[in-house]
């Protein structure tokens, strides 16, 4: 299957930029957001080198920010980059864990490949890796069960239709979530034997 971030462009501008003055748009170096600077501009979701994961976790996280925050650069939530303590990187996992289930829910509707990002290479890496997986595993299960956030599911929505995974996503889901979380399946089968 074909990942351009083109089509991602055209189904993020499709749907929100009339209705939320809100448009995707291929970056460079860093993904940004950044608020509309007046009554006649747009919002613009910037994200990195033209990369299409990079594209979903962005819309990820606009779509669980809420109306205030729309309107603050980058959400006004704090960045700490690559090379975080132990706990800049407990605090960073925290805040990931719903951009990074819905960006897995929309990874698995749009059939492309999904990676839990603990984003800290030259630090000491994960908090707790296991941890987090299973925390954004039960996000999104969670999400599954209860419904998305509004603009999320649309999203949501229009990749399983345009991408044609409707009828197939939950067997995809199922084994991704075993491909990504395997000691939490493998304990799961261990304590039902």
């Amino acid at each position: 299957m074909n990942h351009s971030p083109n089509d991602l462009i055209m189904l993020f501008n499709g749907l929100f930029r009339e209705a939320f003055r809100t448009m995707l748009v291929k970056g460079g170096k860093e993904p940004e957001y950044l608020p509309a600077g007046g009554a006649d501009d747009v919002a613009q979701v910037v994200f990195a080198h033209g990369y299409y994961s990079s594209a979903l976790h962005e819309i990820s996280h606009w779509c669980i920010a809420g109306e205030h925050r729309r309107t603050l650069h980058d959400y006004g939530y704090w960045y700490c980059p690559d090379g975080r303590t132990s706990a800049q990187q407990k605090a960073f996992e925290q805040v990931e864990v719903k951009p990074q289930a819905i960006e897995w829910l929309f990874s698995v509707a749009a059939g492309s490949r999904f990676h839990i990002s603990v984003d800290n290479l030259s630090g000491g890496g994960a908090s707790d890796e296991h941890g987090f997986r299973c925390s954004v595993l039960a996000q999104a299960e969670d999400y599954l069960c209860d419904g998305l956030p509004e603009r999320a599911q649309a999203f949501f929505d229009t990749l399983k239709s345009f991408y044609g995974t409707g009828a197939s996503f939950s067997k995809a889901w199922r084994e991704d979530a075993r491909r990504v979380v395997p000691l939490f399946f493998a304990k799961e089968h261990y304590e039902a034997n």
